[in-house]
């Protein structure tokens, strides 16, 4: 039997479903206003209208390409390391043993990284 309760949470829901309906539906209403025309051809997506210079992936050079795995390497480590601590203690031994492999494919790929020159800024 639903009471009032479980009315008045898919009423909530309906409310802010609508709202940002009509939140997303205004902020077309004010670019539309506001917008300047675009011309015909010279209105780029990118560059505020500019034509670029060059090649899109000219700008960056491959040996980004090892910092970049390091970057990533410790910041996937933080992403998962913080919710592990919170659980660690209910899970037991199995939640160590997984953390330490998943530490362990990461520290590949900084010996990879490593390899690669990553560490050498010259």
């Amino acid at each position: 039997m639903a009471g009032a309760g479980a009315t008045s949470g898919w009423a909530g829901l309906l409310a802010v479903l609508v709202l940002g309906g009509v939140a997303v539906a205004g902020a077309f209403a004010v670019h539309r206003v506001t917008a300047v025309a675009p011309r015909a051809l010279t209105a780029w997506p990118w560059l505020s209208g500019w034509h670029p210079v060059e090649h899109a992936l000219s700008r960056y050079h491959a040996r980004w390409y090892p910092a970049t795995v390091v970057f990533l390497a410790f910041d996937v480590e933080m992403l998962f390391m913080y919710p592990w601590v919170l659980v660690v203690a209910d899970v037991g031994v199995s939640a160590v043993v997984e953390m330490f492999v998943f530490l362990a494919v990461l520290v590949l790929g900084v010996v990879w990284a490593r390899r690669e020159g990553a560490f050498s800024w010259q």
